[in-house]
């Protein structure tokens, strides 16, 4: 398994901890326009690092649309996901987290990028608060 890939194991899916998430309580959250991060530590997982992507079909009617957006979050999670991985497996701690879209338009890969590099460097520095 190759540092910039994205496995199976990697894919937040469990119901149970998505409801979790969801309801409050433990899950912390911020936005950093056009994403907004909700997140969690979990106890265990298969990965340090489990990721859920939403795009509200309210913001785009067509799914090519969407699921552009979630392709493009996706890309940047894995091109920069080692600036979280490193310091959740030297602290060995395990997170869920979600990624929603919350703008109307679709946004610059390289300005998503840009954006997912601010927010996983600022889930770490609360990690570690």
């Amino acid at each position: 398994m190759g540092i910039y890939t994205l496995c199976k194991a990697e894919r937040l899916n469990s119901k149970i901890l998505i409801g979790k998430m969801f309801e409050g309580g433990i899950s912390k959250s911020f936005s950093i326009f056009p994403i907004r991060v909700v997140y969690m530590p979990v106890e265990q997982g298969e990965a340090s690092a489990s990721i859920l992507i939403s795009v509200s079909k309210r913001r785009f009617k067509r799914a090519v649309k969407r699921n552009r957006v979630k392709r493009q979050i996706r890309e940047a999670y894995r091109k920069n996901k080692s600036i979280l991985l490193e310091y959740l497996q030297g602290r060995e701690q395990h997170l869920a987290i979600a990624f929603i879209y919350l703008s109307d338009e679709l946004t610059a890969t390289a300005e998503l990028e840009e954006k997912m590099k601010i927010a996983l460097s600022r889930i770490s520095e609360k990690l570690s608060s």
